[in-house]
C-alpha cells in the first residue's frame, strides 16, 4: 500500500523563517548603533541574540520543509551584516581606532574575510561533510568578539593596557580562522544525543547551569574553548588518523 504524498506547507509558513532572520538583521542593525554611541555591552548582547535568531531560523526552515534557496541567499546577507560588519565595528569602536590606519584596516578584514567565508560556504554546502565546516563559522567568530568584551571586565587593570594590542592579535587570528581550512564540528549531526540521550540531556542542564551563573565569563571561555578545538582536531587528531590508516593499507594491500 502506497503512502499518501506529503502535503506541502503552506504558503503563509514560508515566512517564519525568513522573519526569523530578519529579526536576525534587525538586532545586528541596532548593535551597529549601540557600537557607534559607544555602548559596547548593548552591542554584544545584540550580537549574542543575533546569534540566537540565526540558528532558530534554520531550525525552523528544516522543521517546516520550508529551506530555500531565496532563504539561503538572504540569510548570508542578514549574517554578513549581524556577524561581519557590526562586530568589526564595534572593536573599531572599542580599541582598534588606536591603531589608526591598521586598525581601520584591521576591521575591515573582519567583514572582508566573513564575506569570503559565507561565499564559500554557499558554494561547498551542498557537497561538504555535514558534521564540520570548513574554516571559523562567522557566528562564532561574531560571538567570540562580543563575549570578549564582556570577558575583559574581569581581567585585572594591570592587563587594560595591552587590551588594544590584545583585540588587534585576536582580530587578525579570527579573520585568518574563516578563511583557513581549519574544521569545526557543525552540530548538526544528533548521532550522538540519539545513543546517549539521558547523559546527554544531563551535560546540557549543567552546562546551561554553569553559563547562567556567570554568562559574561564563562561566555568567552565557551567560544574561545570551540576555536581551541577545531585547531586541535585539524593539527593534531586529524594527520594522527590519516598516520594510522597508511599503514593498514600496506598490510591489506
Amino acid at each position: 500500500m502506497e503512502e499518501p504524498a506529503r502535503k506541502p506547507p503552506a504558503r503563509g509558513v514560508y515566512i517564519l523563517p525568513n522573519l526569523l532572520t530578519t529579526a536576525s538583521l534587525f538586532s545586528g542593525f541596532m548593535g551597529i548603533l549601540w557600537a557607534i554611541s559607544g555602548q559596547f555591552e548593548l552591542c554584544s548582547v545584540a550580537i549574542l541574540v543575533s546569534c540566537v535568531f540565526d540558528g532558530l531560523d534554520g531550525k525552523v526552515a528544516r522543521l517546516t520543509g520550508t529551506s530555500s534557496d531565496f532563504g539561503v541567499q538572504y540569510d548570508s546577507l542578514c549574517d554578513l551584516v549581524a556577524f561581519g560588519v557590526t562586530p568589526a565595528i564595534m572593536v573599531y569602536q572599542w580599541e582598534l581606532s588606536r591603531f589608526g590606519h591598521l586598525g581601520l584596516m584591521a576591521s575591515f578584514l573582519l567583514v572582508a574575510c566573513g564575506a569570503l567565508r559565507l561565499a564559500r560556504f554557499n558554494v561547498i554546502t551542498k557537497t561538504s561533510n555535514k558534521k564540520f565546516f570548513v574554516g571559523l563559522p562567522i557566528p562564532a567568530q561574531a560571538c567570540t568578539v562580543a563575549t570578549f568584551y564582556l570577558f575583559a571586565q574581569y581581567l585585572p587593570p594591570a592587563m587594560q593596557a595591552w587590551m588594544p594590542k590584545v583585540c588587534l592579535g585576536m582580530v587578525y587570528v579570527l579573520s585568518f580562522l574563516m578563511v583557513s581550512r581549519v574544521r569545526y564540528a557543525s552540530f548538526k549531526e544528533y548521532g550522538l544525543i540519539k545513543a546517549h540521550p539521558f547523559s546527554m540531556m544531563v551535560t546540557a542542564i549543567l552546562l546551561f547551569v554553569l553559563v547562567a551563573s556567570q554568562p559574561k565569563l564563562l561566555g568567552f571561555v565557551i567560544f574561545a574553548g570551540y576555536i581551541l578545538s577545531g585547531i586541535f582536531y585539524t593539527y593534531v587528531i586529524l594527520p594522527r588518523r590519516s598516520s594510522l590508516r597508511e599503514p593498514s593499507e600496506e598490510l591489506s594491500s
